[in-house]
């Protein structure tokens, strides 16, 4: 715009007038840059220099504060047409319809779509688009296909972009095959795909996982001759980097740069996101280093991501130095920054500094949800303390917040390991009277605590009603079961030896087996059970590694003495909330 400014300026200085034509052109780009406070100040000289403005310099203005989400203006510059004697056109109409969509105002946007039905016209595709992506925004994909329905209905066809949004809402329901037959209907049409819709169909191929199919979309795309966006190969990178194949999303970073494609601070972040996924963290580091040398700064979610990889290490001192990173920087601290920040402190144990964290968070005005909550919960969870536990249970439900499936898994962990199974069941009961199931984690909880208590029938009980619940489990319940119930084998022989010997059988038809170090603590504790090596030391052998032979022939006499009191050997621990990175393209 610097370029029609000066344009503007030397028109001045040769006394040549500006007409409404200039000022519409003016305004009309500085909309499309976003900068409504430019636009309306040509707007007021418009109407100062001019004898009269027209509806085309009115639509341009309003349309500058519906980018922007000032809808409260745009509402009074309608009534300003209206008053000047202009009727509102259909186009005016739209550009409200995206205002509201903007700022997510479902119902504000409806009511300008009745006022456009009102005032005598028919509502065109353009206004069904509208519509449509108002749901798919908002994220009410069913009511934008209610939308699509309508609009056939009356013999209104799609266009391009309609299609696209109908995939895209597809896509985000994670219904792909119904993505790919629009796209197929769309074709079928007469309409050629353009980036915007073969970024789409990319994405659904890479929430599949299907990258190979993503690869070829990429190659259509080519030879189409649409040229892929930054976007396409994000979200390829971000598809391999999600799979844990960080080769081949730094392959296609090179692709890109061959492309002539640039790398954006989205890029970068998630190769940063890949590599903290697999515990990479000081290749990630290294990663933000070529992204400064590259000219492109970290934002605050460049640094979050490198939180939750200290985070789930428990480093607390380094999730510090990249939390103060975002404030000296100027970047915005927001809800995952924070919460990074407490799963580190939670994880070190330090409960103190995470409440010190959570009065920080209120200060900045982010209020505690769910999410927040479940991860303090959890951090008193992983202490065995119950009350702290059951006081934020309180203050969560005082403070209107629901607890979810997380928090009341994280509850019973604490009452579980604070031996204090009555409290644990009746945390059950609470939530089977709000409709909520135990999943897998729960049960481990319950398994664990009954174990800890000396009550390992309860245990192996528990464990068959996961299973009966139509719950498989996983290596992590095993392990957690066999671990407690050989840790208290010696004192209820008998109740434990059958459930031993069919929880062995059940690894190992499973296929399941242990590291050296579970190998290792579960023979110390077969040596207690068995002086010399019988039916239940070989049943529980036949799931240890290779490895345990050979470390078996070297360690001929094992240390049978160990205390069996640790965290560790009471039973395993685990984590109740979802160690996955809390992660997102932009969009």
């Amino acid at each position: 715009m610097r370029g029609a400014v000066a344009c503007v300026d030397e028109m001045k200085a040769d006394d040549v007038e500006l007409n409404v034509a200039t000022y519409s052109i003016l305004i009309s780009g500085y909309a499309n840059i976003g900068d409504a406070e430019a636009a309306e100040y040509w707007f007021e000289e418009a109407k100062k220099k001019c004898m009269s403005v027209n509806s085309v310099i009115y639509n341009n203005i309003i349309n500058a504060h519906c980018k922007v989400g000032d809808m409260e203006r745009a509402e009074e510059l309608v009534r300003e047409l209206e008053e000047d004697g202009f009727e509102v056109p259909l186009d005016l109409y739209h550009t409200m319809m995206d205002g509201y969509t903007t700022v997510r105002d479902e119902l504000k946007c409806l009511t300008v779509f009745q006022r456009l039905k009102e005032s005598g016209m028919e509502p065109s595709v353009i206004s069904y688009g509208c519509l449509i992506h108002l749901y798919t925004k908002v994220g009410k994909v069913s009511k934008a296909l209610e939308i699509s329905k309508e609009m056939e209905a009356y013999g209104i066809k799609h266009n391009k972009i309609t299609y696209s949004m109908l995939i895209d809402g597809y896509v985000q329901l994670n219904d792909c095959v119904n993505a790919f037959s629009v796209f197929e209907e769309m074709m079928r049409a007469g309409f050629k795909p353009d980036v915007i819709t073969y970024n789409i169909i990319v994405n659904a191929f890479c929430k599949l996982g299907n990258m190979d199919r993503a690869i070829i979309i990429l190659d259509q795309m080519r030879k189409e001759r649409q040229k892929p966006s930054p976007r396409t190969f994000t979200t390829i990178i971000y598809g391999f980097a999600k799979s844990g194949d960080m080769r081949r999303a730094l392959e296609m970073v090179d692709e890109m740069r061959r492309c002539g494609c640039i790398p954006t601070v989205e890029t970068y972040n998630v190769l940063v996101y890949g590599l903290v996924q697999k515990k990479q963290i000081e290749s990630a580091i290294k990663v933000v280093d070529d992204m400064v040398l590259a000219g492109i700064s970290p934002n605050e979610r460049t640094y979050t991501t490198l939180m939750q990889g200290y985070a789930s290490s428990g480093d607390i001192g380094r999730a510090f130095e990249y939390f103060t990173k975002i404030k000296i920087e100027g970047l915005r601290l927001d809800e995952l920054s924070f919460a990074a920040l407490l799963k580190a402190c939670c994880k070190a144990g330090r409960m103190q500094s995470a409440l010190a964290v959570t009065k920080e968070m209120s200060a900045s005005g982010i209020q505690r949800n769910t999410y927040i909550y479940n991860i303090l919960i959890d951090g008193w969870a992983r202490r065995g303390d119950v009350w702290e536990a059951a006081d934020l249970m309180q203050k969560m439900i005082q403070d209107g917040i629901s607890p979810d499936i997380h928090t009341y898994t994280s509850f019973v962990n604490a009452c579980s390991k604070a031996g204090d199974m009555n409290r644990a069941m009746t945390a059950l009961e609470e939530m089977a009277s709000l409709g909520m199931k135990p999943n897998i984690k729960t049960y481990t909880a319950l398994i664990n605590g009954w174990a800890l208590a000396s009550y390992p029938d309860k245990a192996l009980t528990c464990f068959e009603e996961m299973k009966q619940a139509g719950l498989e489990p996983d290596q992590a319940v095993y392990h957690c079961l066999m671990t407690s119930l050989l840790s208290r084998a010696t004192v209820a022989k008998n109740s434990v030896y059958t459930g031993i010997l069919k929880i062995s059988k059940e690894m190992s038809d499973l296929g399941f087996s242990v590291d050296l170090g579970t190998a290792i603590h579960w023979s110390k504790s077969l040596g207690r059970l068995e002086a010399v090596p019988t039916q239940l030391t070989n049943a529980v052998e036949k799931v240890f590694p290779p490895s345990w032979y050979s470390y078996k022939r070297n360690h001929k006499t094992l240390d049978t003495n160990d205390d069996m009191d640790s965290d560790e050997e009471d039973g395993a621990d685990f984590e109740v909330l979802d160690e996955s990175l809390h992660f997102r393209p932009s969009e």
